[in-house]
């Protein structure tokens, strides 16, 4: 008995430590961006890839991305509400507040509408505007994600870039609340 106690003492001991370290994994894909980390493409076969200003399209469309802690590797994208809409323009074409918070001519949003939360995943090429299928709202990336059609309150968090050994890095917090009117 003895043994066996012991034995399944050590082996609850052993667990305990594996348990907390998969909820800090968990809590890091949750947590939303922060600064210094890197974005890496969302979907597709080179999902997880760092994303560099030339993997952009000029003039777009959008590449959803999510960020990633460059020290552990971990990418949050245990929310979607951390899921960012990258788009790049000519530096002459964005509004100067848009230009300061953007790199390389690159600028990030919330990829989450503003209206009722449904995902920012489609473009306006003609307008070049940023499109929720939901309810058609449209933001126009180059001012802001200003809101230039639609039902949608406000403008898209927008989220602070600047670029690092070739590769886009986030600056700082998103510059509003992520998510639609009810969340």
């Amino acid at each position: 008995r003895t043994v066996l106690r012991g034995a399944l003492g050590f082996g609850i001991g052993l667990n305990i430590p594996r348990v907390g370290l998969a909820r800090a994994a968990d809590d890091d894909r949750q947590a939303r961006p922060h600064k210094g980390d890197r974005l890496v493409m969302a979907y597709g076969d080179r999902a997880g890839q760092v994303i560099r200003p030339d993997d952009l399209t000029p003039g777009g469309p959008q590449m959803l991305a999510f960020p990633m802690d460059p020290s552990s590797k971990v990418v949050r994208d245990g929310s979607l509400l951390n899921q960012v809409a990258l788009v790049r323009f000519d530096p002459s074409q964005l509004s100067e507040d848009t230009r300061a918070q953007a790199a390389a001519g690159v600028v990030a949003y919330s990829a989450i509408c503003t209206h009722q939360g449904c995902p920012i995943s489609m473009w306006q090429a003609a307008s070049k505007t940023l499109f929720c299928s939901c309810h058609a709202s449209r933001f126009d990336p180059t001012d802001r994600a200003r809101v230039v059609d639609g039902p949608a309150p406000r403008r898209l968090p927008m989220l602070p870039l600047q670029t690092s050994d070739g590769t886009i890095v986030v600056a700082g917090e998103f510059s509003s609340r992520v998510g639609g009117q009810t969340q």
